[in-house]
């Protein structure tokens, strides 16, 4: 291809404006790997710089124009021809024209909305990227990089505990109840189970921790249930009467939070299942719906200047910190 002269003849290079300071978090790829990449909120400023290097100085580079762009994208697996885009925002860098030298341009998309969570699952991908391009005639120079963003949310006002019954009649009566419906993701699930009445031998018992991906919809939709988690909380038999605790830590566990007809393509769901088996191998199970939520653990420099502005829509209110907006989740949450 260069030998025709049609090889890139430029390279092209992002960096964030904030690289050194801004914070990175694990995210796993679509083949399983982690990997770190630079953490975003929802209404955070991303800006940077696009370096345009020219591997011939001597040589001269046309061009229809230069952009970055921010986009958020969903790609759903059986369906890989299209993307749903559900951010686009483009800035342009140049105009058409000539290069005979490197060049660097500066870009800020401020206050940019990002309403959902980075998610990398069994059938579909939400990623949020940021992409540079020199536009040319026969191939244009492209330059990608990938960010993260996670979504916090406040403490639920309404978080309700758990508690029911479930058996088969004249053989197995038990009574379960958790402390609460709502998790944040470093959250300890405590509980107890009792035994009312118990005529089978049962052998062993366990908490399983499912996540449910559901992508399509009509009759096109796909169901992967995924066991995160296996917690025994008993091995042996019980006897009427008796009482099992349960305290299940969550912050071990790979969590996302529950998502929620996201953009209309997918949902994320879990679920508490308890199983119990008996000595023929026979399986009883009930599961029960849990929300997990993302919770903030420190207040975000970056977000200070946001936060400022924010309470200035609250003046004359008679404590600004009583001040709720969506661009300051994570003061909301340092102070539960």
């Amino acid at each position: 291809m260069s030998f025709f002269g049609f090889g890139q003849s430029a390279e092209l290079e992002l960096v964030l404006s904030d690289a050194e300071s801004r914070r990175r978090a694990e995210h796993k790829t679509e083949e399983g790997k982690k990997e770190k990449y630079f953490l975003f909120y929802d209404g955070e400023t991303v800006s940077g710089r696009v370096t345009l290097t020219l591997k011939h100085p001597n040589k001269r580079l046309e061009h229809q124009g230069i952009k970055v762009e921010f986009i958020g994208q969903i790609e759903l697996y059986y369906d890989r021809g299209n993307h749903h885009e559900f951010v686009s925002l483009v800035k342009d860098l140049a105009r058409p024209g000539e290069f005979t030298q490197s060049q660097t341009f500066v870009f800020e998309f401020t206050h940019v909305e990002k309403p959902y969570e980075s998610y990398t699952g069994q059938n579909v991908k939400l990623r949020y990227f940021l992409r540079a391009t020199v536009s040319r005639r026969l191939n244009d120079v492209v330059k990608e990089m990938d960010i993260v963003v996670h979504t916090l949310s406040t403490y639920p006002e309404l978080n309700s505990s758990i508690k029911m019954e479930v058996g088969i009649e004249d053989c197995l009566h038990i009574e379960f109840e958790y402390n609460k419906s709502k998790y944040h993701l470093k959250d300890v699930i405590v509980g107890k189970i009792y035994f009312l009445l118990v005529r089978i031998k049962i052998k062993h018992m366990e908490i399983d921790i499912i996540k449910r991906e559901t992508t399509g919809t009509g009759p096109n939709v796909y169901h992967e249930n995924d066991t995160i988690a296996k917690y025994e909380i008993m091995d042996g038999a019980p006897v009427r009467g008796e009482s099992i605790p349960i305290r299940l830590f969550l912050a071990g566990y790979e969590l996302t939070p529950t998502m929620r007809d996201i953009n209309k393509k997918f949902s994320v769901r879990y679920y508490l299942n308890l199983v119990l088996i008996d000595e023929e191998e026979r399986r009883y199970f009930k599961q029960q719906e849990v929300v997990l939520w993302r919770k903030g653990d420190i207040v975000r420099k970056s977000m200070s200047h946001q936060a400022a502005i924010a309470s200035q829509r609250f003046e004359g209110t008679s404590s600004h910190a009583e001040a709720r907006t969506p661009s300051q989740p994570a003061e909301n949450n340092s102070r539960q």
